[in-house]
């Protein structure tokens, strides 16, 4: 049986409007076409404050799963990293590394410029993509469409997230 989530999308990044956010509004498009629900949506500047300003709230409001898309790099402004790293309770290695895999597959050696990971934060979930549409798409469409839909076995997010208490 399909369980639908309650998903925040966050854009990281000091250019990127609504208008200009391709990978967010991938991202926004495919929680509502998977039959989750879309519970935040924000760009905010690559700026430790403001990153974790969301996280914090939108967890304890409630939202189950934070994709987050952008500063990943290693270009000095990118700090996705040093903001939610800090604030995992448990990292989820395997992501990272799965998605390095299937980036090789797409981008060959540049893969090992991704700084993308995940972990669980409380009771919630959060998956830190690159900016890059491409990089959404595949993350996407190769994992997180599947470890967040309940139906996928052996096992996924989704059943976890569901047993877990909400604070509604």
């Amino acid at each position: 049986m399909f369980i639908p989530l309650k998903i925040g999308v966050l854009t990281i990044s000091d250019t990127r409007t609504p208008r200009t956010d391709r990978s967010g509004g991938f991202l926004q498009e495919q929680v509502h076409e998977s039959g989750h629900i879309l519970s935040h949506k924000a760009i905010v500047p690559d700026e430790i404050v403001a990153i974790q300003g969301c996280i914090r709230p939108w967890l304890a409001e409630g939202t189950q799963v934070i994709l987050t898309t952008g500063g990943t790099g290693f270009r000095p402004r990118d700090v996705t990293v040093q903001a939610v790293m800090p604030l995992l309770t448990c990292p989820i290695d395997g992501f990272g590394e799965l998605f390095r895999r299937i980036s090789y597959e797409q981008i060959g050696t540049s893969a090992i410029q991704s700084r993308c990971f995940a972990g669980w934060i409380g009771d919630g979930l959060v998956f830190c993509l690159p900016g890059s549409p491409g990089a959404c798409r595949d993350a996407w469409d190769q994992i997180l469409r599947l470890q967040l839909d309940a139906r996928h076995k052996p096992c996924n997010f989704a059943e976890i997230i569901a047993t877990k208490p909400s604070p509604d």
